[in-house]
């Protein structure tokens, strides 16, 4: 048993270093601007089609939907079927810090609504994903269908206990969330480090037997630089995640509002697209899948990846952002 831990061991240092000497360096230039309020900006990628907004997380940078050369879902489908657009939150500064959902949602996320001409697709990545959901039940008149990729729902489907222990980490957090006015982003990436703890050490495992000169290992390589260089949570929305999304499942309960209006699935009546990915962990197929069920008219795709190779991976064309682009020719 210890020569099979020194050697998983061994593997582990080994994948770390080579990602450490790897010498990547995203290179990308943003598309133009077209609004911006505060941090936040809307960026407009061109092409022909109908008109698509993505909504990332608040937690991870928007980028991972236009990460690399060859592995951009923006840059595919303007080349494609659509017309995207991205809205990238920015760094929280001391007015974002004081947002709730609410703020997030009814205010930022419906002024960049308005600043297009409708009506358009909103689609949501992760999180951002019931931030959109949220939206197009505020604003069905300029929303004409919806897509959700990887968005959880149900946070107690697959390890309620374990979500309970985030929803009881508030109180320990409140004085990092009183000082700072956000939740730092190394104390994020503990607290999502927790809902899978073993996945670190098998990511880099496995580098350490990838021929680094492959494209799969480019793409492992920059994938990890996006999920290092994240940014802090607002205190209010950090809370409302933790306790209320998590601890509380208020989604999945039925019980999550914004601005008073409750986030009911089943009131939205237009199409969607619901992205399950079978091998994501941090957003289990079991937590997705509630959510897919309560929309009246969803398409459901199960990509056979994970929860960031599905968006940036190897085989995303194939297994996401085809079959998405099929759906949209289908509308």
């Amino acid at each position: 048993m210890f020569a099979r831990v020194a050697k998983a061991d061994r593997a582990l240092i080994a994948g770390i270093a080579a990602y450490r000497q790897s010498a990547y360096v995203r290179d990308m230039r943003d598309p133009p601007t077209i609004w911006e309020e505060g941090e936040t900006r809307l960026l407009d990628y061109g092409g022909d089609g109908p008109l698509i907004l993505f909504v990332p997380s608040l937690i991870n940078r928007a980028y991972i939907l236009d990460l690399m050369p060859g592995g951009s879902m923006l840059r595919w489908l303007a080349e494609h079927a659509a017309h995207p657009y991205l809205l990238d939150w920015g760094w929280p500064a001391e007015p974002e810090r004081k947002f709730s959902l609410t703020d997030y949602i009814a205010g930022r996320l419906e002024r960049a609504i308005a600043a297009l001409p409708g009506p358009i697709i909103l689609a949501g990545y992760c999180m951002g994903g019931l931030l959109a959901l949220a939206a197009a039940l505020r604003q069905p008149a300029k929303i004409s269908a919806l897509a959700l990729l990887a968005t959880p729902w149900d946070f107690h489907a697959a390890d309620a206990a374990a979500a309970k222990r985030l929803g009881d980490a508030v109180p320990m957090l409140d004085p990092m969330l009183n000082f700072s006015g956000t939740l730092s982003i190394d104390a994020l990436q503990t607290l999502f480090t927790a809902i899978d703890p073993h996945g670190v050490g098998e990511k880099y495992r496995s580098f350490a037997a990838l021929d680094k000169t492959t494209l799969r290992a480019r793409r492992f390589v920059a994938m990890e630089d996006w999920l290092a260089d994240g940014v802090p949570l607002a205190a209010p929305v950090a809370r409302e995640i933790l306790a209320g999304w998590y601890g509380a499942n208020a989604p999945g309960r039925g019980q999550w509002r914004i601005a008073g209006l409750p986030a009911d699935p089943t009131a939205l009546n237009m199409p969607s697209f619901v992205a399950i990915p079978a091998r994501d962990r941090l957003v289990p197929p079991e937590s997705a899948t509630p959510l897919a069920a309560l929309l009246r008219h969803a398409t459901v795709a199960r990509p056979r990846a994970g929860h960031i190779g599905m968006i940036a991976g190897t085989n995303a064309e194939t297994e996401l952002w085809q079959p998405f682009a099929d759906w949209l020719m289908g509308l």
